[in-house]
């Protein structure tokens, strides 16, 4: 009895656990709908590198491109094939500049996109929640989505993510909401 219930009790944490961590995405559509809704009332932060929006796209949705993560072009990360990535020290504070720029606070809502979701949104709503700000969500897929897992475009992001639901996006990158240091 009391293996089962040991059982019991670890299967609930891991669950609650997941639903726990589930509840930090939100996908596209749900957050182009709380921006229709309630964008005075929330931060939207792109938070790619301003030069991959300038290749990938850009949303005027968003209220401000604030980034995570920084290619940095003099560390070339030859087993990789590509540059390093570094945290963006000042990003918690910008954020913070941005929501006072609306009138809002770090218990108002935050929500982070990055190209996939993965490896900027989450990481950078988690980044936020640990300094403090108490409501912070990321775009599940972020804005380009995932790649085909087979087919002629096996590899390319063409199944979900900002773009691939029809959101209102372009290659012209609104001056007034890049990151510029």
């Amino acid at each position: 009895m009391k293996q089962i219930l040991t059982v019991l009790l670890v299967t609930l944490a891991i669950g609650f656990n997941a639903q726990a961590e589930d509840a930090l995405y939100l996908t596209s559509q749900e957050t182009y709908d709380l921006v229709q809704e309630q964008g005075d009332r929330l931060l939207f932060v792109d938070v790619r590198d301003p030069i991959e929006i300038m290749f990938i796209g850009f949303t005027d949705m968003v209220d401000k491109n604030i980034p995570f993560k920084l290619a940095d072009r003099s560390d070339f990360l030859s087993d990789k094939g590509r540059f390093a990535m570094n945290t963006n020290r000042d990003f918690a504070s910008q954020v913070e500049e941005a929501l006072r720029e609306k009138g809002l606070t770090r218990d108002d809502l935050v929500i982070t996109m990055c190209r996939s979701g993965s490896s900027r949104g989450k990481p950078s709503a988690e980044y936020l929640m640990e300094r403090g700000f108490t409501n912070v969500k990321y775009i599940d897929h972020g804005f380009q989505g995932s790649g085909a897992k087979e087919g002629k475009k096996k590899g390319m992001r063409i199944v979900n993510g900002w773009q691939n639901e029809g959101l209102p996006w372009s290659m012209t990158l609104n001056p007034e909401k890049i990151y510029r240091p």
